[in-house]
């Protein structure tokens, strides 16, 4: 099979003759946008030989103006979806999408607009982006929603309705540009928090995500990344798109727990925060051999929960993710 043909064929219900396997992290600031984004994503595809591209996205949101109180929420715009930052994306994926050719399918990254809402009430000082941190003390940033939440719940759920609208133009734009589908990043678990309500969620943020999967509704490859550690898994497996991809071992649930009963191709296995980083390349394997015992002759795609950090990982223990399924190990 192609790299194409073996994707499709998970995502129609059907064995491919092996399992499609990719993964990705988050590129230093060079690799974020220009050239040298398109030098980093061809060089990653290249070296591991991946099934298909996740096109990463570190140019962010158009910058707002400061957001001092909740009442300053209310005005922020909807966005056309090809302000400076957003084009920037835009051409990183009309540039991959000419030099590789159909070689692979494309899925290029849209957070949920509570993420983006968390950016723009505070913005970055400091542009590295890590891979998720599961549990721990309150982030101030989430400290600080909790706060505008309390002091104009409407002013917040305004806020959260613009930036999915500007969301949904923006995603419209990544499919016209090239892109398969997009990945769309979601995480509930900064939501539903007994500080903002445990429904929070449902009542503020789900018809957002709806409206941006909507805009790419015409797309063959749409991703969801349930990040965190979900609330509700179940919720998310409902949404139309063809492959969902969490953190099955960190974050849960097992694959063998919702492989037979949800309908988007899954897409887990390998666990970004323990296993690659600290692990050796026969963990890996192993946790590959797994993951497809769990699935139980269920078609689906090796990959890891979430980002990793390239500055931990060896390449070792992603090479063993690859030759894991193609009889290397």
């Amino acid at each position: 099979m192609t790299k194409i043909e073996r994707v499709r064929a998970v995502i129609a219900g059907e064995q491919p003759d092996r399992p499609p396997v990719s993964f990705w992290y988050h590129f230093p600031h060079e690799g974020c946008c220009g050239q040298g984004a398109v030098d980093a994503h061809l060089g990653h595809l290249t070296r591991f030989d991946l099934d298909f591209l996740k096109i990463m996205n570190d140019n962010g949101y158009p910058a707002q103006p400061a957001i001092e109180t909740a009442a300053d929420l209310r005005d922020l715009p909807v966005l056309t979806g090809d302000e400076p930052e957003f084009a920037r994306q835009l051409d990183v994926i009309k540039t991959l999408t000419e030099q590789l050719e159909g070689e692979v399918l494309t899925t290029t990254t849209v957070f949920s607009a509570w993420t983006v809402l968390r950016r723009v009430v505070t913005p970055r000082t400091d542009n590295t982006h890590k891979p998720p941190v599961l549990g721990g003390p309150v982030n101030p940033v989430d400290a600080r929603l909790t706060e505008l939440l309390q002091e104009d719940r409407a002013a917040v759920a305004m806020a959260l309705d613009a930036i999915a609208a500007s969301l949904a133009n923006f995603a419209t734009r990544c499919i016209e540009a090239g892109a398969d589908g997009i990945y769309m990043s979601v995480r509930d678990d900064w939501v539903d928090t007994e500080a903002n309500g445990l429904d929070t969620y449902n009542e503020m943020v789900r018809t957002g995500d709806g409206q941006v999967l909507t805009a790419a509704r015409g797309a063959e490859f749409n991703m969801l990344h349930v990040c965190g550690v979900a609330r509700d898994f179940d919720a998310f497996a409902d949404y139309p798109v063809q492959v969902i991809n969490w953190a099955d071992r960190a974050g849960g649930p097992a694959i063998d727990n919702v492989i037979g009963r949800i309908k988007p191709a899954v897409c887990a296995g390998v666990d970004n925060l323990s296993t690659l980083p600290s692990g050796t390349p026969e963990d890996v394997a192993a946790e590959v051999r797994d993951a497809l015992s769990q699935a139980g002759g269920h078609p689906m795609v090796i990959s890891a929960g979430c980002t990793y950090d390239p500055d931990l990982v060896p390449p070792a223990n992603l090479d063993a993710m690859v030759s894991a399924i193609r009889g290397g190990q």
